[in-house]
């Protein structure tokens, strides 16, 4: 699915388009609750850099995440951005 110029399935494959084609998901998991707490650090401190944040949630060791920017009503380039920046960040906290 082609959104903002970004092929989804290429771009960011481990997340799901929602039915409104409006917003991306996605269910990190950890091995505890101190690397899921890591990685909702970093991805809030990028968060407030770029100005845009995630709807998520935490249980554990598992970090969910709904992505969409609510001001356009619909996916842009921000949450494609944050998407991938979550990707790297859950990489790097399951590496250390």
């Amino acid at each position: 699915m082609i959104v903002e110029g970004f092929d989804l399935d290429k771009e960011i494959p481990a997340w799901s388009l929602g039915v409104d084609e409006k917003s991306i998901a996605q269910e990190f998991v950890f091995v505890n609750f101190k690397q899921a707490f890591e990685f909702m650090t970093l991805c809030a401190q990028y968060a407030e850099e770029i100005d845009h944040h995630p709807d998520w949630s935490n249980s554990w060791n598992k970090v969910k995440v709904h992505l969409t920017t609510h001001s356009a009503r619909t996916l842009t380039k921000l949450d494609i951005q944050l998407a991938k920046a979550m990707d790297a960040f859950a990489s790097q906290v399951k590496r250390s």
